[in-house]
């Protein structure tokens, strides 16, 4: 990869860290200002007060995707854009206009059932017809990463232990490739994946806002129940791949996304 032209924005231990845990987190990946314009914005389309707790009567309201605005140039730093050049390769990925759907979760006592251990899937199967490309439930993830180059938490409030921080499995990516390898292009759907890396460490994507955590494809992670007393407001984007990721290239010209696949299948040449 060729960062000519652009200041690094990882370091070569960052990197690895990457390579062998499965995420990094940049702080101050976009300013608080642009969090605290989107916040604003999404507010307004939440059936509660902002001011009033008492009307905070769901665990989670799934807002539909937003673009433009904060949204675009919060996706679109000059951080982020360095930092997808050395994990998936320049030229390799396509830029966000925005950040999709956001999961706000709200202090509550009631489960908000989508706290289950998975991984995002990334394309829709040859069974899916086009009446089923939005049940995202039947779309499957391969040993290649097919349609998603990685997993993205961009954090627009600040996120504490008790405010529903992403559970994040340490490693877990590796497991997840070589569940994956067998399965070939087709890949695999339909996962229970609460035993996936169950014996690893398990961190959580905490921080202010603005931070951002640049996550491998294959990482597995959960949401959780908000403890606290602030709504979370955070999006999980996918990056997009522009070239396919690959597991054979002429002169070992690996992305680091590539070179953790590599490594859990044991192809270390």
């Amino acid at each position: 990869m060729n960062d000519t032209g652009r200041s690094r924005a990882l370091s070569d231990a960052q990197i690895e860290q990457f390579i062998e845990q499965g995420f990094i987190q940049i702080d101050q990946a976009f300013p608080r200002e642009l969090a605290e314009e989107a916040r604003a914005i999404m507010w307004r389309d939440i059936p509660f007060d902002p001011h009033d707790p008492a009307t905070w009567t769901r665990p989670v309201v799934r807002l539909a995707g937003y673009g433009g605005g904060p949204f675009k140039k919060a996706a679109n730093t000059p951080a982020l854009h360095s930092a997808f050049d050395q994990l998936v390769g320049k030229g390799c990925w396509v830029p966000r206009d925005g950040l999709g759907t956001f999961p706000v979760r709200f202090p509550h006592p009631d489960d908000p059932g989508d706290a289950g251990w998975h991984v995002d899937l990334s394309f829709p199967g040859d069974d899916c017809d086009s009446n089923e490309q939005r049940d995202f439930s039947s779309w499957r993830v391969n040993v290649t990463s097919r349609g998603r180059a990685l997993l993205m938490l961009f954090l627009f409030s600040d996120v504490a232990e008790d405010d529903a921080p992403t559970r994040i499995r340490v490693g877990s990516h590796l497991d997840m490739a070589r569940f994956l390898e067998p399965a070939g292009e087709a890949g695999r759907s339909h996962m229970m994946l609460e035993d996936m890396g169950s014996d690893r460490p398990e961190a959580l994507a905490m921080g202010a806002a603005g931070t951002v955590y640049l996550c491998h494809p294959f990482l597995v992670h959960a949401a959780q129940r908000h403890r606290g007393a602030v709504p979370r407001f955070m999006a999980q984007p996918p990056l997009g791949l522009a070239e396919p990721y690959r597991l054979h290239r002429e002169g070992g010209a690996y992305s680091p996304v590539e070179i953790a696949i590599r490594r859990a299948l044991g192809r270390l040449d």
